[in-house]
């Protein structure tokens, strides 16, 4: 996989993936887009809920929603890495019970979604759920 981001001005830099898609990311506390930290806190949050979604969907589940909201503590000093983020996860469909979904989300938290997997090397990660 390959990248690039490229200055653009001040803080504001563009970024590129590989397959063509581009996204603005603002250093300067997120006033033009998201920071880079925020922009991890998303992926984290995006790679969790395509996972849960997935699985539930494989299990035959007629999800109809999905949500993830992400809540993080930083440390207070440079570096500012996550020390803590919680996923939690509000799922709403068909078929859902509480078991389905915590199975979802266990599975997507111990296997298959790489980008908390990667975070929670570093950083304690937890995560909850609600059926609606």
């Amino acid at each position: 996989m390959q990248a690039r981001v490229k200055w653009i001005e001040g803080l504001t830099f563009l970024g590129e993936s590989a397959s063509g898609h581009q996204i603005l990311m603002d250093g300067n506390s997120g006033d033009k887009a998201p920071s880079p930290m925020e922009m991890v806190l998303m992926a984290a949050g995006g790679c969790s809920a395509v996972d849960v979604v997935s699985i539930l969907q494989k299990g035959r589940v007629a999800v109809s929603d999905c949500e993830v909201k992400l809540t993080s503590e930083r440390s207070d000093e440079p570096p500012r890495v996550f020390t803590h983020i919680n996923l939690h996860f509000i799922v709403s469909g068909k078929g859902l019970n509480d078991k389905t979904v915590a199975r979802a989300v266990a599975l997507s938290a111990e296997k298959y979604c790489s980008v908390a997997l990667m975070l929670g090397k570093g950083v304690q990660i937890t995560h909850s759920y609600q059926c609606v």
